[in-house]
C-alpha cells in the first residue's frame, strides 16, 4: 500500500490567492535550474532500464557534463541560437541529453514521435525551416527518404552509425566540456511542438524558456507533487509535450529522479505493473487509458509499496476505474487539465476532495472560467468554452504563438480570453467538468488526432472517393477514430476492404491514427457550401455507442445476478 508524504500544497485556496509568477528578463532552464541540482555531483537525475534487463542511473551532474559537450559539438556544426531543431528518439538518455543542449545552445527544439513517416518529416522541416535533425539508426531511413527535397536541412546527426550522417558519440568525445550557453531571454522561442487541428496540417505551437521552463514549476510542484527525494514515472512518448510536461521539466524543476522504462514493443499492462512494483518509483503519470488497462489485471497479485501519488491526463477518466486502482493500490487517481499550449491550467490537488469526473480547480496563476460566445463568464452549472484570461496580463505557463501563423493565434482569442477549443461545466464548488472538445479534434488514449490527417491518408486509397472522420465513444480508449467511407465505383463493402483501408492508413502516416472502425455509406452529411458536417455524424455515432455501452453493463449486471 501506498505510503504518505507532505504535500506541496495543503490550502487550495491560499496557495491559489497567494501565487505570484516570478519571471527575470533573462532565463534558461538548463543554467537556471538544471545546472543548480548538479552542484550535489551524486544527486541521481534518471533511473533508466528496459524490456531486456539493462540499467542506467545518470546523476545531474553526468547530464550537465555528456549536454555541456554535446552543445560545443553541434555548435561546431554551425547550429545556433534561434534554429530550429528535430529531435526524434524514442525514451532513451540522449533524448535528454539533446534537450538539455539545444536549450544551453538558445536553439529551438522540435521534439517528434517516432511512428512519423518520411511525408510528415518533410512537412515539419518545410514548415519550420529546420536545419537540422538528431535521430536514431530506426529513423534514419526515413530521413533520407526526402532529405534531398528539403532545402534547409544541413545537418544529419545519429545515435549510432551510418553513412553520410554524423556520429552522435564521436562528435562528442571530441567536444569540451567548457560552455558559455546562450544568454536567452524568458521570452525567447525555445521549443516547438506540431499538434493536430481540425483542419489543415499540424500546428505549430511555441513554447518561450520561461512558458515551459518556469511555468512548469506549476505541473511539478502542485500537480505532480514532487520532492527532491522522489522517482517519477511518466508513461508518454517522447514525441508528445506530456514528456516535456513530465519527463523532463516537470519533476527536474522539483529535482526528481525521472524513471524510464524503454521497452520498443507494444504497451503492456502487466509488463508496466511488474515494472511499478519492482523499482522505487513514487509517483506515476499516465493516460486514462494506461489505468484501464491496469484494473483488467489482477491486482491483488502486485504490492506498490513506494507508490504515493498517481495523475492522469489526456481525457476525462472512468470513477469505476478510480475505484479499483484506489482498493488495490490505496492511492487516488487525480486528474488533470492542459493542452500542448500550455502547462497544467486545471487540476485535482493532492489537498482537495476528488470528485470523480470532474477535472478539478484551476491552477494557482492561471484565472480559467467558463464563457459564452460574448466573452462573458456563465454561471455555475451552464456549459460554455473553457477559457484562459490573459488580460491583463498573461500567464506564464501559455505559449507564445502559432509559428508564423497569427490568424490561427489570433482565432484563439475571444474579448480578453485565450479559448482552449474544449468545453465544459463549473459546479458551485468551482469544480470544472469536461464535456468535449468545441472542435472535430479526436482525443484517443491522449493522442490528439485531426479527421483532416486521416482523411488525406484515407483518400489515396484507390477504392476511396470521399470519407468523413470522426470520434467514437470506446470504454477503454475513451474515444477511437471512425471513418464513414464512400466507395469509388467498382468497389463493394466488405470486411476485406475495410482491413486493406485500415493498414494503408497505418502505412502512410502514424499507426496510431489508423480508423479502428469504418463504416461504408452512400452520402455523407454537408452543409450548403458542400462542408461536410462532422458534428452529426458525431452526435449519431455517440448515442448509438453509448446506448450500447449500457446495454452490455445491464447484460453483465443480469450475469452477476444470476450467479
Amino acid at each position: 500500500m501506498a505510503y504518505q508524504a507532505k504535500h506541496n500544497m495543503l490550502d487550495y485556496e491560499k496557495s491559489y490567492s497567494e501565487f505570484k509568477w516570478d519571471i527575470p528578463e533573462y532565463f534558461n532552464f538548463a543554467r537556471d535550474v538544471f545546472d543548480k541540482w548538479a552542484e550535489d555531483e551524486e544527486k541521481l537525475a534518471m533511473w533508466w532500464v528496459d524490456s531486456k534487463g539493462e540499467e542506467q542511473k545518470i546523476a545531474f551532474s553526468q547530464f550537465q557534463s555528456r549536454s555541456t559537450k554535446l552543445a560545443n559539438a553541434l555548435r561546431s556544426q554551425g547550429i545556433k541560437k534561434g534554429d530550429r531543431v528535430f529531435l526524434l528518439l524514442p525514451p532513451v538518455p540522449q533524448w535528454w541529453e539533446t534537450m538539455l543542449a539545444l536549450l544551453r545552445l538558445g536553439a529551438i527544439v522540435m521534439p517528434g514521435t517516432s511512428q512519423l513517416k518520411p511525408k510528415d518529416i518533410k512537412y515539419r522541416f518545410e514548415a519550420s525551416e529546420g536545419v537540422a535533425i538528431i535521430t536514431n539508426e530506426d529513423n534514419a531511413p526515413k530521413v533520407d527518404e526526402v532529405a534531398d527535397q528539403i532545402d534547409k536541412l544541413k545537418n544529419k546527426i545519429i545515435v549510432g552509425q551510418r553513412e553520410g550522417w554524423i556520429s552522435y558519440e564521436d562528435a562528442m568525445d571530441s567536444a569540451s566540456e567548457e560552455h558559455n550557453i546562450e544568454k536567452t531571454k524568458s521570452d525567447d522561442p525555445a521549443i516547438l511542438f506540431f499538434t493536430s487541428g481540425t483542419t489543415g496540417n499540424p500546428k505549430m505551437t511555441v513554447h518561450t524558456n520561461a512558458s515551459y521552463g518556469i511555468g512548469h514549476q506549476i505541473t511539478g510542484k502542485y500537480w505532480l507533487d514532487l520532492t527532491p527525494e522522489d522517482v517519477h514515472w511518466n508513461l508518454s512518448d517522447t514525441g508528445w509535450a506530456k514528456a516535456a510536461w513530465s519527463s523532463f521539466f516537470g519533476p527536474w524543476n522539483m529535482g526528481s529522479t525521472v524513471f524510464v522504462h524503454y521497452n520498443p514493443g507494444k504497451f503492456s499492462a502487466k509488463e508496466t505493473l511488474q515494472v511499478l512494483e519492482q523499482y522505487p518509483i513514487t509517483t506515476l503519470c499516465g493516460p486514462p487509458t494506461a489505468y484501464r488497462t491496469f484494473v483488467l489485471e489482477d491486482l491483488k497479485q502486485y504490492n506498490f509499496a513506494t507508490l504515493r501519488h498517481c495523475v492522469a491526463a489526456g481525457e476525462p477518466l472512468n470513477p469505476e476505474v478510480i475505484e479499483v486502482w484506489k482498493k488495490a493500490t490505496g492511492t487516488t487517481i487525480r486528474d488533470g487539465y492542459g493542452q500542448t499550449e500550455s502547462v497544467l491550467m486545471v487540476g485535482t490537488f493532492p489537498c482537495l476532495d476528488v470528485k470523480f469526473g470532474s477535472m478539478g480547480k484551476p491552477s494557482p496563476g492561471f484565472n480559467v472560467s467558463i464563457i459564452n460566445e460574448n466573452a462573458e463568464e456563465v454561471e455555475s452549472g451552464k456549459e460554455g468554452d473553457i477559457a484562459v484570461r490573459v488580460e491583463p496580463e498573461r500567464p506564464v505557463g501559455l505559449f507564445k504563438e502559432y509559428w508564423n501563423d497569427p490568424e490561427r493565434t489570433a482565432a484563439t482569442r475571444r474579448g480578453d480570453w485565450y479559448l482552449t477549443g474544449d468545453r465544459a461545466y463549473k459546479d458551485e464548488d468551482g469544480y470544472f467538468w469536461f464535456v468535449g472538445r468545441a472542435d472535430d479534434v479526436i482525443i484517443s488514449s491522449g493522442y490528439r488526432i485531426g479527421p483532416f490527417e486521416v482523411e488525406s491518408a484515407l483518400v489515396e486509397h484507390s477504392s476511396v472517393a470521399e470519407s468523413a472522420v470522426v470520434a467514437s465513444p470506446d470504454e477503454m480508449r475513451g474515444e477511437i477514430v471512425k471513418a464513414y467511407v464512400i466507395l469509388a465505383p467498382g468497389y463493394e463493402p466488405s470486411d476485406d476492404l475495410a482491413k486493406e483501408i485500415q493498414n494503408h492508413v497505418k502505412n502512410v502516416t502514424a499507426p496510431y491514427k489508423y480508423p479502428r472502425e469504418i463504416e461504408f455509406v452512400e452520402t455523407l452529411p454537408k452543409t450548403i457550401s458542400g462542408k461536410i458536417r462532422r458534428i452529426e455524424l458525431r452526435d449519431t455515432e455517440k448515442k448509438k455507442k453509448l446506448k450500447l455501452m449500457a446495454q452490455r453493463k445491464l447484460e453483465a449486471e443480469i450475469a452477476v445476478d444470476k450467479e
